[in-house]
């Protein structure tokens, strides 16, 4: 009689860990040095994550003052969490630091992520960080830093993923804000090539329509940022191509003749979305059909004078066609695709504020990633 064979075959190993969870991943890694091996090579993160990535997005939230982090997975409920340890944000602190004072959450900016790593910017300097694994590193200030001074804020801000190179890239749009002497630039650092690039073309005609530092949306392999267009006095759609590093614009719905209090960009399902807020009424549009014009589409207008701040900022949309949104302050807020108010949870019990992005877990690296906590 042929006895059962006393190990599973390597391959099939390979498949079963595939399909498990970051967290057990990393566990796993201490057992024995075949799991050690296996998980720890480079194509074994990206086909985990080319698995995982599509079913597991969760909103990551950091709160103060003790800087927690927490996961929701918005597909099942805003209250759905779990809460892990506090987190490290050691290599955020000057090493010339003798006291080592403490990091405030509301002074660390959560700008975004991609594949796993979070955009931080912190005093000045801008980080990116694995939550999972721990790697970081802090992106070397760019030789024309003048836009991370006193008015940093008002500049654009993007990170992205370079497919055709393996390559991420932070973008930053910084622009003189002089009306009378009038000019931005656009800076790119790239990872692989460890150092800053300006784009052919500039200056451009573009600068930020808020006081305050705005984030790209990332859509068909570009950054997208809402911006004005200087030289023409009307607000624009901008976009940098990350594979062939150059930028464009487009034009809004033609049916936005008002002027909204809030304007902003984001990604909803499958479509370039724009959506506004004006006297308690959210409007969104989306782009059927991307860069034609004409395929803008008003989908959706809906009340939110159920929100007790008046306010929402819709982040995400689950696979159903609900929209997941901030109230501005310390709550999520989850509407039906005809605008019915389904939750509103609270995350954050102190009034400092918190910081949130859409993140998936993962354990891809940066290129010549050697900096850990």
């Amino acid at each position: 009689m042929e006895k059962n064979p006393q190990y599973l075959p390597q391959e099939l190993i390979i498949l079963i860990l595939l399909r498990l969870p970051v967290m057990s991943l990393l566990r796993f890694k201490c057992v024995c040095k075949l799991l050690f091996s296996l998980i720890s090579q480079t194509h074994f993160a990206i086909s985990h994550f080319e698995i995982t990535a599509a079913h597991n997005p969760r909103i990551l939230f950091m709160s103060n003052p003790d800087l927690e982090t927490r996961l929701i997975d918005f597909e099942t409920s805003l209250s759905d969490y779990y809460t892990s340890t506090s987190l490290n944000l050691n290599f955020m602190r000057p090493r010339s630091d003798p006291r080592r004072r403490p990091l405030y959450c509301n002074f660390i900016e959560t700008k975004c992520s991609c594949r796993g790593f979070i955009f931080l910017h912190h005093d000045s300097n801008i980080y990116l960080w694995n939550p999972s694994t721990r790697v970081h590193k802090q992106i070397p200030l760019s030789p024309n830093s003048s836009y991370l001074g006193v008015n940093y804020i008002c500049y654009l801000y993007g990170f992205g993923y370079d497919p055709s190179t393996d390559d991420y890239l932070v973008v930053v749009v910084s622009c003189d804000t002089d009306f009378h002497n009038f000019s931005s630039q656009l800076e790119f650092f790239s990872l692989r090539d460890n150092r800053w690039k300006e784009i052919e073309g500039t200056p451009f005609p573009y600068m930020n329509t808020s006081d305050y530092s705005m984030v790209g949306s990332v859509f068909n392999g570009a950054i997208h940022w809402l911006a004005f267009r200087h030289d023409l006095s009307m607000k624009v759609i901008i976009a940098f191509d990350l594979i062939e590093r150059k930028l464009f614009d487009m034009s809004l719905p033609d049916d936005m003749e008002h002027e909204p209090i809030y304007c902003d960009l984001w990604v909803f399902g499958e479509f370039l979305s724009v959506w506004t807020m004006d006297s308690d009424i959210v409007e969104i549009w989306v782009m059927k059909e991307y860069k034609v014009h004409s395929s803008w589409t008003k989908t959706l207008t809906f009340s939110i004078d159920d929100i007790p701040t008046r306010y929402f900022s819709p982040i995400c949309c689950t696979k159903s066609g609900d929209i997941i949104g901030t109230d501005g302050t310390a709550g999520l807020v989850r509407y039906d695709e005809n605008g019915q108010l389904l939750e509103y949870s609270s995350y954050c019990i102190e009034d400092c504020g918190s910081r949130v992005a859409v993140y998936t877990e993962s354990l891809l690296s940066l290129p010549d990633d050697n900096d850990q906590d």
